[in-house]
């Protein structure tokens, strides 16, 4: 008697509660027209995992990549269902570049460079740090390879250090202090 008393009493919960008004509704999503004139990067989802372009315009560290991304026309792309792994340079990492260079690749007639440079940063898959092996030589985007190193705990890709991760919806973003610049 008592379990069907419980039956019951949950069953007559859970109709009360699904028939009560959502304190918190969530937000509407935009129109379709709304969503392809501004482009996938812009489409709003504040309860989802963020790909991997919410993840650096989520992080302070990562402002000069965002910019660099959007000058480049790279966040659709980056928005995508992918899988991506991206090595993301963070704003010390650009920094460090010569002076000049950031502002001068973002003018709109080096967008290709920019492109190119930023594409070295990409492979259309998924690797974690603990599968990227001493050695391993990475076909990125640009089409150019890009080596892997282990120096004791330690995984750089060429000259720079992965300083952590973070997964994404589609992917994976492994911080970087340092920018790779694709071979000549």
């Amino acid at each position: 008697m008592k379990a069907t008393m419980t039956i019951i009493l949950a069953a007559l919960v859970s109709a009360a509660t699904a028939c009560a008004p959502a304190a918190d509704k969530p937000k509407e999503a935009p129109s379709v027209s709304e969503a392809l004139a501004g482009g996938l990067a812009t489409v709003r989802d504040d309860q989802s995992q963020k790909n991997v372009v919410g993840i650096a315009a989520a992080s302070p560290d990562h402002t000069t990549l965002v910019a660099a991304v959007t000058a480049a026309g790279l966040l659709d792309v980056l928005a995508s269902s992918g899988p991506y792994t991206v090595f993301a340079p963070t704003n010390a990492a650009f920094d460090a570049l010569p002076k000049g260079t950031v502002e001068e690749l973002l003018k709109p007639e080096n967008k290709a460079t920019l492109r190119r440079i930023l594409s070295h940063h990409v492979i259309t898959s998924v690797y974690e740090v603990s599968e990227l092996t001493d050695g391993e030589v990475l076909s990125m985007v640009d089409g150019t390879p890009a080596t892997i190193s282990k120096k004791g705990s330690d995984t750089y890709i060429g000259d720079a250090k992965i300083l952590g991760s973070a997964r994404a919806s589609n992917g994976v973003v492994h911080i970087i202090d340092a920018v790779v610049l694709p071979p000549k």
